[in-house]
């Protein structure tokens, strides 16, 4: 029993952190049809985010409040990103739509230069972010069973973005633009939305939250200017199982990749998990090439 319930709880923290970091990825590939190999970048860019703000805390302010510099390093991360992404977007991005290839080397240029900002202004070396006193420990659920508090802190976290992004893109006036720029951009653009404002919005808050990915990943090791690029793999993985253009099917993707690779990790070894995993991902979408959840619109019948 011990360790099934520890399989389960490791498998449903590596479906959450999949999840997390596939969010943005959702969004600006799945949503917006663009190839952004540069998104690991921003993940890395909201690692750093939380890292300066733990620097800040402890340089400036008194020791009794650092503990609680993680609580603004999330929101510093989002916005971090955010930023930069509206940046990208404006300066790049919108002259490679419908471009694929392009995009998708354009944004690879840009991550490989990210990549080189943050040596130099970081170093190359990995860096350690201090997980604050609030998330030390776990909870004793029975003899032989902990379950950390950072691990628990990732999944609630994750569960509040989730909610955020499907209340943001199906219950608000700015995601119901959003959806319909991205299903019927000619038809949205003749009932007077600006396309060019809804791309821009929609690619800066995919880059944001993929700065929370990274603020998140802070609590589970080192943090080095190469960070993103163990994540983005999984990330296109998660997004393409699931179904291009659908949240549910992204939720769907990270649970199903993250509890077989814990499955088969357990099986096995880790090496061994990931290839398996990676055939079972390639045999599926033999048979589904649209992933787990299709979208249906009026411009695709």
């Amino acid at each position: 029993m011990e360790v099934m319930l520890l399989q389960l709880f490791n498998g449903v923290s590596v479906s959450s952190i999949l999840l997390l970091i596939a969010l943005g990825l959702a969004i600006t590939f799945g949503q917006m049809n663009v190839i952004n190999m540069a998104h690991g970048e921003f993940i890395m860019i909201g690692a750093y985010a939380a890292y300066v703000t733990q620097l800040f805390f402890s340089a400036s302010l008194p020791e009794e409040l650092f503990s609680y510099y993680y609580l603004l390093a999330i929101p510093a991360a989002f916005l971090t990103a955010f930023l930069l992404g509206y940046v990208m977007e404006i300066s790049l991005i919108r002259y490679l739509y419908g471009r694929p290839l392009d995009s998708l080397l354009a944004t690879w240029g840009v991550g490989l230069m990210l990549q080189q900002l943050a040596r130099t202004i970081f170093g190359a070396p990995n860096v350690a972010v201090i997980s604050p006193d609030w998330l030390s420990g776990g909870v004793t659920v029975m003899s032989g069973v902990v379950l950390p508090y950072k691990r628990l802190f990732i999944i609630g976290l994750v569960a509040v973005v989730l909610l955020a992004v499907y209340l943001y893109m199906y219950r608000s006036h700015s995601g119901r633009r959003m959806r319909a720029v991205m299903q019927n951009r000619e038809m949205a653009a003749c009932l007077g939305i600006s396309t060019r404002r809804v791309d821009a919005a929609t690619f800066a808050i995919g880059s944001g939250i993929a700065g929370i990915a990274g603020c998140a990943i802070t609590l589970l090791g080192s943090i080095g200017p190469s960070i993103g690029t163990y994540y983005i793999v999984d990330a296109f993985m998660v997004v393409v199982l699931g179904g291009v253009g659908k949240l549910i099917g992204s939720v769907a993707g990270a649970f199903g990749i993250g509890m077989t690779n814990t499955l088969f990790e357990f099986w096995t070894n880790a090496s061994i998990g990931k290839v398996l995993v990676f055939v079972a991902i390639i045999a599926f979408l033999q048979w589904k090439p649209k992933g787990l959840v299709m979208m249906r619109t009026r411009s695709l019948d």
